[in-house]
Parts: C-alpha cells; sequence; structure tokens
C-alpha cells in the first residue's frame, strides 16, 4: 500500500496549505506536519521549503509529486484487481458530488449500494467540483460526481466517465408570457432580468457561455448560489433563471421550465470521477452502472413532465 505520508504529501501539493491538508485528510495540522517531517527525513530529501509562513514545495517535492502519480495508479489497479479476485467490496466507500448530484444521483445510489452490501459503510459528501477533485487525492473520496472541467480533463490521476449531458432550460413565473410555450430562444428573452450564480463558478461559466452563443449580454439583477434561493427569486416574478434538467420544480410554486431552442443551447456534462487505475473495483463498476440507470430515468422523466 501507498505510504500514507507520502498521500499526505499528494494532498498538499494539491491544496498548498497545511491547515487545507489537515481538513481534507481528517489529521491535526500538527499531525500532518509531522508527517511531512518523518517522510523528508526517510527518504533524505528536502521536500519542502519555508515561504513566508507557510511552506512550499521544492523542485524535489514536486518531482516526487509527479513520479507517484504512476506509483498511485499501479496501486490502486493492484487494490481493485484483488478486490475483484477474491470477490470482494470495500469495507468503507466514499462518494461525493456537487448538491444536485448529491441528491439526485447520489443519495439513490448510496441506497443501492447500502441495500446491496449491508457490510459496505457507504459515505456521501457533498461538495464542489474542485473539493471533489481534492477529496478523492486525499483518499476520502472513491468515487465523485462532478460537472466536467476543462482544467482537470487532463489530469492524469483521475479517469472521467460520462454519465450524462444535462440541458438547461428556462426557469420562469407561471404568469410569464413565454410560460406555455413548448420551447424558447434565448434570444426572445434578451430585455429580460436574469439570476445567476456568483462569477468563478461552473454555473457561472456555463450561463455566460450559453448568452454569448445566442449574441447577447444579458442583464444580470440578482445572484444566487442555492438553487431554493433561486427558485423563490423567480416565484417573485423579478428575474429569470437557467435550471439543469436535473433539478426538479415539482415542488415550486408559481415557477415552470420552458425548455430552450435555437442558438445558444446551453449543456452541462456530467461525469464520474475516480483515481486513476480504481476504474475495475467491484464497487465502482456497480456505481457506475447504476448512476447511469439513475441518470437515464430522471432525464426521461423531465421530458415526460415538459414535453421536451
Amino acid at each position: 500500500m501507498i505510504d500514507p505520508r507520502l498521500r499526505t504529501l499528494r494532498v498538499f501539493g494539491e491544496c498548498g496549505t497545511v491547515s487545507g491538508t489537515a481538513e481534507l485528510t481528517a489529521l491535526s495540522p500538527s499531525a500532518v506536519s509531522a508527517q511531512l517531517r518523518e517522510l523528508q527525513l526517510s527518504l533524505g530529501l528536502t521536500l519542502l521549503a519555508r515561504e513566508g509562513r507557510g511552506l512550499r514545495l521544492t523542485a524535489a517535492g514536486r518531482h516526487l509529486l509527479r513520479r507517484s502519480d504512476a506509483l498511485v495508479a499501479e496501486w490502486e489497479r493492484i487494490r481493485a484487481e484483488t478486490l475483484a479476485a477474491g470477490g470482494q467490496t470495500l469495507t468503507r466507500f466514499g462518494i461525493g458530488g456537487f448538491s444536485t448530484a448529491a441528491s439526485n444521483l447520489l443519495a439513490p445510489l448510496a441506497a443501492h449500494l447500502q441495500a446491496m452490501h449491508p457490510a459496505t459503510r457507504v459515505q456521501l459528501t457533498e461538495a464542489s467540483p474542485s473539493e471533489c477533485f481534492e477529496l478523492l487525492i486525499a483518499e476520502q473520496l472513491d468515487l465523485a460526481v462532478v460537472v466536467a472541467m476543462q482544467s482537470r480533463a487532463t489530469d492524469d490521476r483521475f479517469e472521467q466517465i460520462t454519465l450524462l449531458d444535462d440541458p438547461l432550460d428556462v426557469m420562469m413565473p407561471a404568469s410569464h408570457r413565454f410560460a406555455n410555450r413548448a420551447s424558447v430562444a434565448l434570444a426572445e428573452l434578451a430585455s429580460e432580468e436574469w439570476l445567476t450564480d456568483r462569477p468563478g463558478s461552473p454555473y457561472h461559466a456555463l450561463f455566460a457561455a450559453a448568452f454569448t452563443a445566442a449574441g447577447f449580454t444579458p442583464r444580470i439583477s440578482h445572484q444566487s448560489s442555492e438553487w431554493e434561493t433561486g427558485i423563490a427569486i423567480v416565484a417573485a416574478g423579478v428575474a429569470l433563471g437557467l435550471v439543469p434538467r436535473l433539478v426538479s420544480l415539482d415542488r415550486a410554486e408559481n415557477v415552470v421550465r420552458v425548455p430552450i431552442s435555437g442558438v445558444g443551447r446551453p449543456v452541462r456534462r456530467i461525469v464520474a470521477t475516480v483515481r486513476s487505475g480504481s476504474m475495475e473495483s467491484p464497487l465502482i463498476r456497480e456505481s457506475l452502472d447504476t448512476l447511469r440507470a439513475i441518470s437515464r430515468d430522471i432525464l426521461e422523466l423531465r421530458r415526460a413532465e415538459n414535453g421536451a
């Protein structure tokens, strides 16, 4: 197995601080510092250097991290093959994802796995896509469901499997003049007020790209990071929003979704992510099959609800 001290160094290399490493590994900051010191002493190398009040990786530290990627992937492959050969599953299985994925995809997955493998402790964590990658490195998660990120597309530490392409619809008050339309082009809504997430979020990037493709800049009057808040803003009649097909509006009062037609039809790609080498783990294979089935069922339900 991989030396836990090397895992701690890998987490530090990802987040860049002792406190961040402690949070991701469930260790105390003093325990993290001790592990990093012990690793340097055991290897006879200077892997970290002081920089102000913090630490930074030396050239040797960065080289070790790069070279350790293949080592970790090979260990994951060996462990997965051993589990499969022995007909065994992990005693603990961590799954995580962003809010929509956690509620719509991962909660049903956790229920399925717990029913099928009662000896396995399934732990579900809601986390942002960037946090999910960090938690995978820290081995707190074994599988994460995230929105595809260009910055991670070529990261050899992870394998990513497309689950679904999730279309975004327009979320509007039931009293809106287009509320009964089968579809609407974004260009038809150029004069409307809009809400979106804060700049820097994957949702905001997708929102901006959609309107760029449609050929106009939306008038953003509100910002919200939670769907509950966004739905309330739309219900109040002060703005429109874009809502993923995965998000249910069944319990929303005075809010409907209308599919987007024409230029600028935004779609977010939802992917499952695992550590490289771990794909053949029985629980991961079963989880991927289950997630694909859940995704198909949800999208078919939304199409039936909206005639989309």
